[in-house]
């Protein structure tokens, strides 16, 4: 159970536990299959079991920019209920994944009747904020290395390495890695290129190998 998960199963009572489970649905959705889309209402509180899920969202001339990645066990999908709009943007599973799924309105009676959960989401939703925040400055003011450089970080801390201790536990498209970075998929093939030339990293097809981390955050935390 990851740690977010955990706190937030802390703050519900026996009979709320009961509740919560009973209320639990299981979907299974394809690689690339769409969650929710931009513009739908929104309806449940998503729980990532097993997988990997995108957020993202089409900007001009159909460039998709990859806003958020999740990892097991995280949840999303909330923010719009709570702010009573459609969502902005879209989610789809990166593989083959197995989600669950409890109604909102549900969740929603619930924080009526426990205010320890209605803190728990303001904690979240602050969180998230100010994350958004930092990676909007960080996507308009550092330079293509340090973009790439902070993406490969990112997909570090969330899925870790294989058992070899250096390939990424994610396979992504060059297009895919463009858009978690905010540039073009030439300038990110470019990119990734250079770094191969420093010995940072190695490139095969979609598997990519960190082979000198500290230089990598280096360049991500510097930009």
């Amino acid at each position: 159970m990851s740690e977010d998960l955990a706190e937030l199963w802390s703050v519900l009572s026996q009979d709320e536990k009961h509740i919560v489970v009973d209320n639990f649905v299981i979907h299974n959705f394809k690689k690339n299959q769409i969650i929710y889309a931009e513009n739908d209402e929104p309806e449940y509180l998503w729980c990532l079991l097993k997988g990997k899920v995108k957020m993202f969202k089409d900007g001009i001339g159909g460039r998709q920019q990859i806003l958020r990645l999740y990892r097991p066990i995280q949840y999303f999908g909330y923010r719009a209920y709570f702010a009573k709009e459609p969502y902005v943007s879209s989610t789809a599973a990166f593989e083959p994944s197995t989600l669950g799924a409890i109604s909102m309105s549900l969740v929603s009676k619930l924080i009526d009747d426990n205010r320890q959960l209605a803190w728990f989401f303001i904690h979240e939703l602050s969180k998230h904020l100010g994350g958004s925040d930092t990676k909007m400055v960080n996507l308009t003011q550092k330079h293509i290395r340090g973009r790439l450089a902070e993406s490969l970080s990112l997909l570090i801390d969330n899925y870790g390495y294989e058992e070899d201790g250096e390939t990424l536990k994610i396979y992504m498209a060059r297009e895919d890695i463009a858009n978690l970075s905010n540039m073009t998929t030439s300038n990110a093939i470019r990119t990734l290129s250079a770094f191969v030339t420093e010995k940072i990293i190695t490139v095969d097809g979609r598997r990519i190998k960190i082979i000198n981390e500290p230089a990598l955050r280096k360049i991500s935390k510097f930009g």
